[in-house]
C-alpha cells in the first residue's frame, strides 16, 4: 500500500483512530463491571456486621432440560447471608448472617434443609404429571425468614427418559 497517496493515508489514520477507540472502550468497559470478592460473596466472616439488610433468596426457573427427563433443577443465589451447615438458637445472632434452605416437594409434610451452597437444588425421578418445589430461606434455628420463599410448579411430560448418574 502506498502510504504517500493523501486518500489511502487518511484511510490509515481513520482506522488507526477506530481501532484505538475500540481498544479503549473494551478496556474502560472490562473495569467497569469487575467486581471485588465482597461485591460478589458478601462481607469478611471475620468482622460482625452492624445493620446488615435483609437476606434475600433468588432463584431462577428450573432448567427445560431437566423437567423433560424428571429431573428437577434450579439454580439459585442467596444475598445478606451465609448457607452453611450450623444449627440452633445460639447461631441465629451471628454476624455475618447464616442459615440453609428447606426444600418441600409436592406439599409433603416433610423437608430437607440444604446447607451445602452448591447453588443448585437438584431433585431426581419425578414420576410424569404435575409437581410443585418450594425453596425457603431459613435461619440457623430453621424459622423462614419472611418473604423469602420461592414455588415453582410444573409438569413433567408422558415422554420422560429417566435420569441416570
Amino acid at each position: 500500500m502506498d502510504l504517500s497517496e493523501p486518500k489511502e493515508r487518511l484511510k490509515m489514520i481513520l482506522f488507526i483512530k477506530t481501532l484505538a477507540a475500540a481498544t479503549a472502550a473494551t478496556v474502560l468497559a472490562t473495569g467497569a463491571f469487575a467486581q471485588s470478592a465482597r461485591e460478589i460473596r458478601g462481607p469478611s466472616p471475620y468482622v460482625a456486621v452492624e445493620n446488615q439488610p435483609e437476606p434475600k433468596l433468588i432463584v431462577d426457573p428450573p432448567l427445560p432440560e431437566g423437567i423433560a427427563q424428571g429431573v428437577y433443577w434450579a439454580q439459585y443465589r442467596v444475598e445478606n447471608l451465609r448457607i452453611v451447615p450450623v444449627f440452633g438458637a445460639g447461631a441465629v445472632d451471628v454476624s455475618p448472617r447464616i442459615g440453609h434452605l428447606h426444600v418441600i416437594v409436592d406439599d409433603l409434610p416433610w423437608w430437607w434443609a440444604d446447607a451445602s451452597d452448591n447453588n443448585t437444588v437438584d431433585i431426581a425421578n419425578f414420576p410424569p404429571g404435575p409437581h410443585k418445589v418450594n425453596i425457603r430461606l431459613v435461619d440457623a434455628n430453621h424459622n423462614v425468614i419472611p418473604g423469602q420463599e420461592v414455588t415453582h410448579t410444573f409438569t413433567v411430560p408422558d415422554t420422560a427418559t429417566p435420569h441416570s448418574h
